[in-house]
């Protein structure tokens, strides 16, 4: 019997991961649904590069649902709430989401998903945030950081690549600043460009370091898929 699934989908390392995970557990990803919030502050969903969700879902070869919302609070559900509701009429069983931690996020789309009839999934929930880094990096996802809002993260982490190095470092900063190491609490957002599941590599073309005072983001202005073979 084909279990078929949706994915929120963000383009960054934890949703992917969710993707990964719903793959592994023998389910059929349908498609990738993609909330673009006009606010940059939205309590719900992942803003920075949404705009890159169209190449990611390509080089995935699963196709891409997007749906737009002012990102107002609590109001922003009822956005959600039509998008699944649409993934219900289209087949789908089950929504597969990113959380970790946020009991925020998590409670509200396990509602939602309640209402119009979706099994709610969290394969990442509560998973050692260490553990987990280290799983990302060792599964081959290449992953950068594209957004920093924490002590201890300045503008030279944005665009750096998640490894061995980094983890390290991420270590430090939790022992002295309590930072979170998975960044669920918004301390950084990430951008996966290529990985187990993917069939074709993002590859970034022009992008710029938009820093103020004490945060700041990566902002990827062109990018483009290349086959894996041909990157170096």
């Amino acid at each position: 019997m084909i279990m078929k699934a949706a994915v929120l989908f963000s383009g960054g390392k934890d949703s992917t991961m969710a993707a990964y995970k719903a793959m592994e557990d023998g389910w059929t990803v349908e498609y990738l649904l993609s909330m673009h919030s006009e606010n940059p502050y939205s309590y719900m969903f992942h803003v920075p590069n949404i705009h890159l969700t169209g190449l990611l879902s390509e080089a995935m070869g699963v196709p891409l649902i997007q749906a737009k919302t002012p990102g107002e609070k609590e109001e922003e559900l009822d956005d959600l709430r039509n998008a699944l509701t649409d993934l219900k009429n289209r087949g789908v069983e089950a929504v597969f989401t990113g959380a970790i931690h946020s009991e925020y996020q998590k409670s509200r789309i396990d509602g939602l998903c309640k209402e119009v009839g979706l099994e709610s999934l969290a394969p990442l929930w509560h998973l050692d945030p260490l553990d987990y880094m280290q799983e990302v990096v060792d599964l081959g996802f290449e992953v950068i950081i594209t957004s920093v809002a924490a002590e201890g993260l300045d503008e030279s982490w944005l665009g750096r690549t998640l490894d061995e190095d980094l983890l390290e470092e991420l270590k430090g900063l939790h022992e002295k600043y309590g930072l979170h190491m998975a960044f669920e609490g918004g301390e950084a957002e990430t951008l996966v460009l290529d990985g187990p599941i993917f069939k074709k590599r993002l590859n970034i073309l022009d992008s710029e370091k938009i820093w103020e005072v004490d945060s700041g983001h990566l902002l990827i202005k062109e990018a483009e898929l290349t086959d894996k073979d041909d990157f170096n």
